[in-house]
């Protein structure tokens, strides 16, 4: 068992594709980096923080990105950006049988403004395009740095998403809360907080993602599988039966995560922090 956290972005690509396939376009060696932090004094990276490329995945092409939260927690540049908007418009052409995203960031790089957010929204763009054309995109949520941001939103517009349960998916992160509104309103240093309110296992139990494995390269690896070429087609009737979900959550807000697992049906739902992924997955409640 390798964990999945405690790798690279690198090494996730390398561990999680057939042996020896990955092929990256504009790798280190080109040193695109960002035009914005070196105006700033800031360090870059020759990369810019993401990888991407083809690969094969039992023998199949797909093509993969992962993005490398130890430089900059993963953050959305405009080279970063459009490295990703780059990989989805040649999915349009080339038509893989899935795009595969190990996401890990805290959203947009702050340093880059303006262009962190016009890239995110090009990506967003650029991913549901791919949707529409029926190749489906399936994102990788398993790193230390969580998904948060705009590239929470990312992750939300794809086909599947695949949790660990030390994974973290929201779009606020909660140092952002805390300092927005408070330590009151959240405390960023309550591990057990964090993790009950955007961990694997409560977006697993509340719908927010379609898989939850464990901190296994090799767990990820199966799940990614199973869901090539398993596109779900934006429909007017997936929308609404979206749409009426979210509404069903206002019910919810300011409660405790335990409280919204009770109202699901989960049993002794104080419990659940403390069971295992095999456990959570028996509970049955979604």
């Amino acid at each position: 068992m390798i964990s999945y956290a405690e790798c690279s972005a690198r090494e996730r690509l390398a561990l999680l594709v057939d042996e020896g396939s990955f092929h990256e376009w504009l790798p280190p060696a080109l040193k695109l980096t960002s035009p914005h932090l070196a105006q700033l004094g800031v360090p870059s990276a020759f990369d810019d923080g993401v990888a991407i490329g083809r690969a094969m995945l039992t023998g199949r092409p797909v093509f993969i990105a992962a993005q490398e939260g130890q430089f900059m927690g993963g953050g959305v540049g405009e080279v970063h950006g459009a490295k990703l908007v780059g990989l989805f418009r040649r999915a349009l052409r080339d038509r893989p049988h899935a795009v595969l995203l190990l996401a890990e960031s805290g959203g947009v790089r702050l340093h880059e403004a303006n262009a962190g957010l016009v890239a995110v929204s090009e990506v967003m763009r650029a991913l549901l395009d791919v949707r529409a054309a029926g190749i489906p995109v399936i994102v990788l949520i398993g790193g230390t740095g969580g998904c948060f941001g705009g590239m929470g939103i990312v992750a939300r517009c794809a086909d599947h998403v695949v949790m660990s349960d030390i994974g973290r998916l929201a779009m606020s992160g909660p140092e952002v809360i805390e300092a927005s509104h408070g330590v009151e309103e959240f405390d960023s240093r309550d591990r057990a907080l964090v993790w009950r309110t955007t961990g694997g296992k409560h977006r697993w139990l509340t719908g927010d993602c379609d898989a939850l494995v464990e901190d296994d390269v090799a767990a990820f690896r199966t799940t990614a599988i199973r869901a090539l070429g398993a596109s779900r087609p934006v429909t007017l009737e997936l929308l609404e039966a979206e749409h009426a979900r979210l509404a069903a959550r206002l019910a919810f807000e300011g409660a405790e995560a335990t409280d919204w697992w009770a109202a699901l049906g989960v049993a002794d739902a104080g419990r659940v922090p403390d069971l295992d992924v095999a456990g959570v997955l028996a509970l049955g409640a979604r």
